[in-house]
């Protein structure tokens, strides 16, 4: 598939997607949406994908739904069109969820309302020290989409996350860490230097493993204990069919630097 609205390349086992709509800020579309659920599709059955980067090119990350084409779609059936890009959105998501490779965002510029959402969505969350944060969906007399629902009351806490989506306040990168959202900031003109050396450490990690990780913290704060440990017990176990679980206990046991295939 040629893509219109984003870069995606794989080197060496990390993928990197790149918004590419700089001058609509980067804004999410229909064919954006379209476009990240099939390079979901693509990561989520690599089975040499180690680690995915999602940043954008220009100076916003992403300013969330293009609201001119919302409000003009094709047909002129908005709540269709709305449907549509939402569905392909949160398909993406959901793969990008649950596949082994973690999802680095490095967060460029501005990240709202959807562009919000997407970065609450990464496994490790790494931002530009231009970078700021806003829900901005009740602005536009919106609800939120895009995950920031399902993620920003577990990251920050329920009350906070209310502040957040009721006021769009916006908060400066600085302000992203000390809330508990962002993991790391960095100087913006070393976001990718460092994306890349915590792909390039995930990618040589076992994927087998965080992948089990990724899938068991989607539940933790549903499932009961019982259904929890169940859990842990049938990935600890399953580690031991891969070649990396093995291999690790070998290599811990003889003071040795493991060295995992993702397998």
């Amino acid at each position: 598939m040629d893509f219109e609205t984003i870069n995606f390349e794989i080197n060496e086992r990390v993928g990197i997607v790149t918004m590419n709509r700089p001058d609509e800020a980067n804004a999410l579309n229909a064919q954006m949406a379209k476009e990240l659920f099939e390079v979901s599709v693509q990561c989520s059955r690599n089975k040499n994908l180690g680690a995915l980067i999602i940043t954008a090119n220009g100076k916003m990350f992403n300013a969330g739904g293009d609201l001119k084409e919302f409000n003009n779609p094709p047909g002129n059936k908005k709540d269709e069109h709305l449907s549509r890009v939402a569905s392909n959105l949160h398909d993406a998501l959901i793969r990008f969820a649950y596949m082994d490779a973690p999802v680095i965002m490095a967060v460029n510029g501005t990240a709202a309302g959807g562009g919000f959402s997407l970065a609450l969505s990464g496994d490790y969350i790494l931002a530009s020290d231009k970078a700021k944060f806003v829900s901005a969906y009740t602005a536009s007399g919106l609800t939120p989409d895009g995950s920031s629902t399902y993620y920003l009351a577990k990251h920050i806490g329920l009350l906070k996350a209310k502040e957040l989506f009721l006021t769009n306040r916006m908060l400066t990168a600085k302000e992203a860490i000390e809330w508990g959202f962002v993991n790391e900031v960095t100087v913006h003109d070393n976001l990718m230097n460092r994306a890349g050396e915590l792909a390039s450490q995930f990618a040589k990690g076992p994927s087998k493993a965080f992948g089990g990780v990724k899938r068991m913290l989607l539940s933790s704060f549903s499932n009961p204990i019982e259904a929890q440990l169940d859990q842990e017990t049938r990935h600890i176990v399953g580690t031991m069919d891969t070649h990396d679980g093995p291999h690790g206990l070998d290599a811990f046991l003889n003071k040795k630097k493991p060295s995992f295939k993702g397998k």
